[in-house]
């Protein structure tokens, strides 16, 4: 399974929508963000994501944590979610 990386000029539902997709397929998502307009984005996909998933009988829960990612040789600190059932 593939992580959903987030960025600042991403639309958020369609992000939403993946995230759903994800989860339905493996009943587990991870989003990735780094930066806070990123992060901001990945959060309003996420509401998004539970609207959707709800309609379909789902109840998510989203599990914040700090992971070190390396871009270009160097290492950052990205933010991800664990999308999970209730």
């Amino acid at each position: 399974m593939d992580i959903i990386k987030v960025s600042g000029t991403s639309r958020t539902s369609a992000v939403a929508g993946a995230i759903a997709g994800v989860f339905r397929e493996n009943k587990h998502a991870e989003v990735q963000a780094i930066g806070a307009i990123a992060v901001n984005q990945a959060v309003k996909a996420l509401a998004l994501a539970k609207g959707y998933l709800k309609e379909d009988g789902y109840d998510i829960v989203f599990i914040p944590e700090f992971v070190d990612v390396e871009i270009d040789g160097k290492v950052r600190t990205a933010i991800k979610f664990v999308v999970e059932a209730r």
